[in-house]
């Protein structure tokens, strides 16, 4: 009995030992796939910035010719930009000349229609230069009138 308790004693520690054994090859495993993925990313890291140097070294030992050839590119978009944008400007000079000459117009045959029924209507036209022979004498009055009043307020004011 003595050598079955002490087999059962050894087999719980042999379990416990086993158990603790899983546990760190679990965390080795563990760190190893993060190290590992650490380790490939920076790989990819490296040789996409190698790629990136690449690039630049062969854009920066180029003749120069692309360069050049960028600029004047830009130059002739912006020239036509610009050029689109005086056409722009010119054709809306042009439709507003256009509107203005047709009121001009408009306003003429009003101005003839009007002169046509002042003659031929004279009793009206006699009238229309009295009203406003009427309106200009009650504006000067009025004016006379606040002048006065103006006059007297500033008097009564400094004495």
């Amino acid at each position: 009995m003595g050598e079955l308790g002490s087999n059962e004693q050894f087999g719980g520690i042999i379990l416990h030992t086993l158990q603790r054994h899983q546990e760190i090859l679990k965390d080795y495993t563990l760190e190893f796939r993060k190290t590992k993925e650490n380790y490939r990313a920076r790989k990819e890291r490296e040789e996409l910035l190698q790629s990136v140097r690449k690039d630049i070294d062969t854009y920066k030992s180029s003749t120069g010719l692309n360069r050049r050839m960028d600029l004047y590119l830009k130059e002739n978009e912006h020239i036509r930009s610009s050029d689109r944008m005086v056409d722009d400007q010119i054709s809306i000079a042009v439709e507003t000349r256009d509107h203005l000459a047709s009121q001009r117009l408009n306003m003429k045959k009003l101005q003839t229609r009007l002169h046509d029924i002042s003659n031929r209507f004279p009793l009206v036209n006699s009238l229309v230069q009295r009203i406003n022979l009427r309106k200009r004498r009650d504006s000067i009055i009025i004016g006379l009138v606040v002048a006065l009043c103006t006059m007297l307020i500033l008097y009564y004011a400094f004495h």
